[in-house]
Parts: C-alpha cells; structure tokens; sequence
C-alpha cells in the first residue's frame, strides 16, 4: 500500500480525504472500512462497464443504430442465465418482505442539508419519518446536494435516527409539533397523533448513486476516482443492517442508472459479496431498480433475472428516462423532443415505457411470484395561491388515479406534505398492492421496438425554450449551493403564486440541457410564431437565438429577489451555471451528462478554474472517449 498524501488518511488501498475518516468515526466505522476494502476489488469491473457503456454510445451513434432487444439466445453478462429464459420468468426471484407488500406512497429526499447544524440537518429525517409515508427513500443521489461532507451527513443522520438516538427524539417531536400546525391549517386536523409510534410506520429505503459516479471523499491510492455506489453500500448497510434487524425491518435499496442486465448483475455480485461477508443470508438485501434508462426498458425481465433474489421492484421515473431516449438518439436528427410539459406519462414512447414496466413487474418467476411497481414522482407541493394550490393538488390526485388505475401498487412524492393528500386514492381503492394482476405478455418486435421512441404532434415553442433555459440555469445554481432538490420555476413566474412550484432534482436539469442540444442541433422547428423574437413557425432554434435567450433568461434570474435567486449566488455559483448551460448545448458533441460538468465545478467558485476544467472534460471526451470524473478538490 503506498503512503496516502498528507493530510490523507489510509483504507487499504484506498484513500479518505483529509481527516474525515476521524471526523466521521462513526461513519467510517471499522467495520464499515473492512467492508469498503471488500467490495474495492469490483470498482475495476464498474469502471470496465461504465466504458463499455460509453464505446457502446459511440458506435451505435457511428451506426446511426438504434437501441433494441437482446437476441434471446444470449447469455446474461456476469451470469449463466440466457435472454430467453429470463424473459420466459425461467429464474429464481424474490420474496417481497412484509414491510414492502404495501407501498402505497413512498416519499423521496435526502436525510441532510447543506452547511446545517445537526438538529437542523435531522429535521430532514424527522419530516420523512412522521409523514405517514409508507416508505422514505432517502436520497444519496439525485436530490442529495455533494457539496462538502453532505453525503457523509446523510449517512450519519441516517443512523442517528435508525438508532433512535435522544437527539432525534427531540428534534422529532418538536417536528410533530410543527406539521399538526400546518395540517390543522390545511386539512382542518392533525396528521400526527403519536409521534413516537408514527416514527415506526415508514420503511427506510437508501438510494445509493448510480454506477457512474466516483465519491468525493475516496479514491484509490494513485489517485483514480473510486464507485460512488460501492462507498454508500458499504457505509449503509454495513453501519444499519444489525439496527434494522432488530426492528424486524429489511435492508432495501434504490438502485438508479442501470442500463443494461449485466450492470444489475455486477449490482447483484456486491450485495451478494456484502451479505456473505455480514454474515446474512442470500437476497438479505432487497432492491427496488429505477428504470431510468432507455436501454434498461429493453431489457427489464433481463435485469430482474440478473437482481435475482435481490429484486422486489421496479419504479417508472419521468426526467431521467426522457434524458435518456434523448441521449439514445442524440445521433438522429429526426427525434426531436416538444416542449417538457408535453411529455407526460401518456405521451408517445412514455406511455410505451410504463406498459412495458407494468408488464414485466407481473410476468411470474420460476416459482410464480411477481414484483412491485412503484409509479413515478409527483413534485407538487401545496405552496402557492389558494387557485394555484388548488389546481396543482387536483392535477397531482388525477396523476395518482391514473397510475392507480394503470396498475402501479404506489406513487412517489418529493415532499411530506403531499403524503396525505395523494395517499386517499390508494386508501379509496383498498387493495394492499397489484402485484400479479393480468396483463398482456411482453412482445420483442420491431412494433415493439420502434413504440419506445414514438414521438406524437404537440408544441416546440420559443416559451419553452425560455422555460427549458431558466429552469437549467437555475438547477446548476442550486447544485452548486448544495441545494441538489429544490424549489424551481421558470423566471417568468417568479411571483405570480398561481404557478407553483416544483420539487426538482438532478434529473431536470439533465433533460433541460439535453433538450436543448437537441433543438439546436437537430435544427428542430419551432410549431408556433412568437411576437417578441420574431420567430415564425417553422423556424429553428439557430445558436445566435440561443445566445439571445440565454442573455435574456440570464438577466432576468439577475433581477430576482433572494426568495428565487438567492443573492450571495448572483457572483458565485449563477455565472458558473450559466456558463455550463451555455458550453454543454453549444458543444457539437454531446457529453453524455450534465452532473459530470456540475461535479467538477463543485465546492469552486473561480469563474476561470471552472471554465477551464469544463474545456478538459469535453475535449477529453472528444479525443478519448473518455468522461472526466475524479473529485478535482480532493486534495485542497
């Protein structure tokens, strides 16, 4: 093992930044450490697979191919079961464990917040908990700020709560306190009768990041980036499984990003290394898999096959997957997105992605047993004018009936306050959940094929392209103030309370940027004319009306008031995304995620720094193939 660098402390052959494995102990526990030197080994098969993904991106691009089905004779990467029998259930699933069978509505947040104190911080984890959610999927990914130690703060306000510690108690009941108030404002009655025994009706689910991801407070001992994912498994269970267990509650995950069946399996190979080294049994650890990828939808018995006895479900997202197809097929100049608030879960190759998630979830395994699914986010929250509160709450319960009727067993919201209001269609309808309810099987023609980049008629207009600027200017502010889910608009909005707003994460500023590109690149038509630039239909988004645009989108998040922009961030972090925005869509390659560029800009408010390490990372995709992704504040 070489010498860490100073001011670098040492974990086999891994590195942990300054000294936080001493500032968090009790994160970095020892036992926490022996199980990230465990799992260390499978970080080289995740870079191998996350540069296949990028060759595979290339090719496919050089081909002008499009995304399709396995051929059924194959073998399942990192397994021996084949595409044919993985499709024909010809597998061993999984149990779904008491504490799962009723999901109906699950929220979605991060247990930390940026630059808080610790009863601060806690206050995340208190809202989550009392919320009367069936489960709380803390996020470690898209709605977890990175900015500092927060992914450390999670892990530890996570076990602090878990343990039931005296500072959570109190930070909890003053909470309960606090949310019969709003709730006897709003529903005319309180939502939290007892609140230590409400502390015990939710499920805690841990989403962990994506397989593209390096952490920021680990690496390798030459310097290479190490698996964001690998850190917050080992960190996770490692630190909570032995607490869980002795509240009769499983060890469940969220796992985000996957691709293609054999990245589940290379997932499935380190729970299975983790459950063997903690001595639990096999399928110990349950996961619930985000099809948030066009690639995934084309192989999802493949990936609940590869998941095995891991595998209780799949969740249908909305951003994430439409920047996904839009990635897929950055190379076709015929596929042109709408406006975003086109596409909706019943919009062309959306409503293809959900039959085929609902289908595959109700094909039985070997031993007839079927698997869960979660509906997709609903980002409302009940802030606003009585008519905008109104008209946003009956959007969000007709999305949660349509869902319901569609088959899903539950639905996500992004903040505690729509638990009780979403929850009535679920407790209307009675069922615990619709696992095993009858479906057509899955189909693998081309029909079925081509319906998963269906594309209908509806409106591409310079408002939204103004919407899609903003909004993408205005995320990459808040990420870089450590805010990774936040409150957002569009700027034109900014105090008209009618229009609420929406609980966003890392996901909307990836499909606002990737959009963008599209339009420029793709010269896509707008459908209307539009007064104030001139514009007619049939015109394009040139690049000298982006610049404009983005001038003039710019100008206005200068002008807002701290509530929108916060001030300190009009000379910091606000230039730095605007410059992001503006390199990421005008560049005639597209890099493959915006959460890369926003990473390595993170914790670094120089303008040219920033700039400069933008130009590394695209002219090394260009020239290498390869994604720039290493913490570059590591060593300050």
């Amino acid at each position: 093992m070489r010498t860490p660098p100073p001011g670098h402390q040492a974990a086999g052959p891994l590195q942990i930044r300054g000294s936080l494995a001493t500032r968090y102990a009790d994160v970095f526990t020892p036992a926490a450490l022996v199980a990230l030197e465990l799992l260390a080994p499978f970080d080289r098969d995740r870079r191998t697979l996350m540069q296949t993904r990028l060759d595979r991106r290339r090719a496919r691009a050089s081909r002008r191919e499009a995304v399709g089905f396995l051929p059924p004779d194959a073998t399942i990467g990192r397994t021996t079961i084949t595409v044919a029998d993985a499709r024909a259930g010809r597998f061993h699933g999984s149990d779904i464990p008491p504490a799962l069978d009723r999901q109906w509505i699950q929220g979605t947040g991060p247990a930390a917040r940026p630059g808080a104190p610790l009863e601060q911080s806690l206050r995340n984890v208190a809202y989550a908990l009392l919320s009367g959610a069936d489960g709380w999927m803390f996020d470690g990914e898209d709605a977890l700020g990175q900015r500092g130690t927060m992914s450390l703060d999670n892990q530890r306000n996570l076990s602090l709560a878990l343990q039931r510690t005296p500072v959570f108690l109190d930070v909890s009941k003053q909470v309960a306190a606090e949310m019969n108030q709003w709730a006897a404002g709003f529903f005319g009655r309180a939502i939290v009768d007892d609140w230590r025994r409400q502390l015990d009706v939710t499920t805690v689910i841990f989403r962990a990041r994506g397989l593209h991801l390096d952490d920021r407070h680990v690496r390798w001992d030459d310097g290479a980036g190490f698996s964001a994912s690998i850190v917050d498994l080992a960190l996770y269970v490692t630190n909570n499984h032995a607490t869980l267990a002795a509240m009769d509650r499983p060890v469940v995950l969220y796992l985000p990003k996957i691709q293609t069946a054999e990245e589940a399996a290379l997932w499935h190979d380190i729970l299975g290394a983790l459950e063997q080294h903690l001595g639990l049994a096999h399928g110990a650890l349950k996961a619930y898999v985000l099809v948030e990828q066009l690639e995934a939808c084309y192989q999802l018995m493949e990936i609940r096959a590869a998941l095995g006895a891991h595998f209780v479900g799949f969740n249908t997202g909305r951003w994430d997957y439409i920047n996904s197809v839009s990635d897929a097929l950055a190379w076709d100049a015929a596929f042109q997105n709408p406006n975003i608030d086109a596409i909706t879960m019943t919009y062309g190759y959306m409503r293809a992605y959900e039959d085929r998630v609902r289908r595959a979830v109700n094909t039985p395994d070997a031993e007839g047993r079927t698997a869960l699914w979660q509906g997709g986010m609903e980002p409302n929250i009940p802030v606003g004018s009585a008519a905008g509160v109104a008209s946003g709450m009956a959007r969000a319960v007709a999305g949660a009936e349509r869902e319901q009727a569609a088959g899903a067993s539950g639905k996500w919201v992004a903040h505690w306050k729509m638990v009780h209001i979403v929850r009535p269609v679920w407790e209307k309808a009675g069922e615990t959940n619709q696992r095993g309810r009858a479906f057509p099987p899955l189909g693998y023609t081309d029909a079925d094929a081509a319906s998963l980049r269906a594309l209908e008629a509806t409106p591409r207009t310079v408002r939204g392209a103004r919407d899609l600027l903003s909004v993408a200017i205005q995320y990459g502010n808040a990420f870089g103030q450590g805010m990774q889910a936040a409150a957002l608009k569009p700027a034109d909005f900014f105090g008209n309370d009618d229009v609420l707003y929406l609980m966003e994460d890392m996901a909307t500023g990836e499909i606002r940027v990737s959009i963008l590109w599209d339009w420029l690149h793709k010269q896509a038509p707008f459908t209307e004319d539009d007064a104030a630039t001139g514009v007619r239909a049939g015109d394009t988004l040139t690049e000298a009306l982006f610049e404009r645009l983005l001038d003039e989108e710019y100008a206005k998040l200068l002008a807002a008031g701290n509530r929108d922009v916060h001030d300190d961030s009009k000379g910091t972090t606000l230039p730095i995304a605007r410059h992001l925005v503006e390199a990421l869509v005008t560049s005639d390659l597209k890099a493959p995620w915006y959460i890369d560029l926003l990473n390595l800009t993170l914790d670094n408010m120089s303008r040219g720094e920033c700039a400069a390490r933008i130009a590394d990372y695209l002219r090394t995709f260009r020239t290498q193939g390869t994604r720039v992704t290493a913490n570059p504040e590591f060593d300050r």
